[in-house]
């Protein structure tokens, strides 16, 4: 409640004062980011995007049950879908919860209450973007203090959850091994499905992306390089971005 309370009030102070200065200028001209089409990853069961933007109400209710702190609510400079939730991959994934408690709590239907299992989840596809600067594929060993960045995330968050605190002990074992943290850390109960580790042609690993993802961004959240070489494209399909790829 704490988390959820903490996000509104960013929320209400951001868009006040946003507000104010359009007053204040006239009113005349409306923020380029009012007009920007979004682009976010939403959470488990969302519907397609223009009919989730006039479904939501943002409520919270989906960001007070994530027991991962995943979900946060858009601020007025994000877009025009202020105050809806969104999963910043980057900071934390989707753990793909076996009730998808997130879609339980969502009132409106812009989410999707269809979606009841983690293999109904279709956030979108993980996509190796940068392969040079994998690991794995450059056989050079996950190096000490990469998570540095998931342990500041957790001690943000004031209700830490029994959930995050194994899940940063998982982690931390990872260190000085080679990288497959992107495989080992797929949340679905049949990993493989998703996503495996392959021989590469340089004698490393190379993560291979099969049709069973779904888009969570937790290979996102816990690849140890600067800029993530693994990333997920929100809402798109295996078939539609791999078929590009031909």
């Amino acid at each position: 409640m704490e988390k959820v309370q903490t996000d509104r009030r960013k929320f209400v102070a951001y868009s006040t004062l946003a507000m104010l200065g359009l007053v204040l200028g006239g009113g005349m001209v409306l923020s380029p980011y009012t007009l920007r089409a979004e682009n976010r990853l939403r959470p488990p069961g969302a519907v397609p995007e223009k009919q989730f933007l006039a479904l939501c109400i943002k409520c919270g209710q989906c960001l007070q049950v994530c027991p991962y702190h995943s979900i946060k609510l858009a601020d007025f400079v994000s877009g025009h879908g202020v105050g809806t939730p969104y999963i910043d991959a980057n900071e934390r994934g989707c753990y793909a919860c076996s009730a998808v408690p997130c879609v339980l709590a969502c009132p409106s239907g812009a989410l999707d209450h269809h979606c009841e299992k983690p293999a109904d989840i279709h956030m979108g596809i993980a996509v190796l973007e940068f392969p040079d600067t994998c690991l794995a594929m450059n056989n050079t060993p996950i190096h000490k203090g990469y998570n540095a960045k998931m342990h500041d995330f957790t001690d943000s968050v004031r209700n830490v959850t029994e959930l995050e605190e194994k899940l940063l002990t998982k982690l931390d074992s990872f260190e000085g091994k080679q990288c497959t943290l992107c495989a080992d850390m797929c949340p679905l109960e049949n990993p493989l499905s998703a996503i495996a580790m392959v021989p590469s042609a340089n004698g490393g690993n190379k993560p291979e992306v099969y049709d069973g993802c779904i888009g969570c961004g937790v290979c996102q959240e816990v690849c140890p390089t600067n800029t993530p070489s693994i990333v997920v494209k929100p809402r798109v399909t295996y078939a539609a971005f791999y078929a590009n790829q031909n």
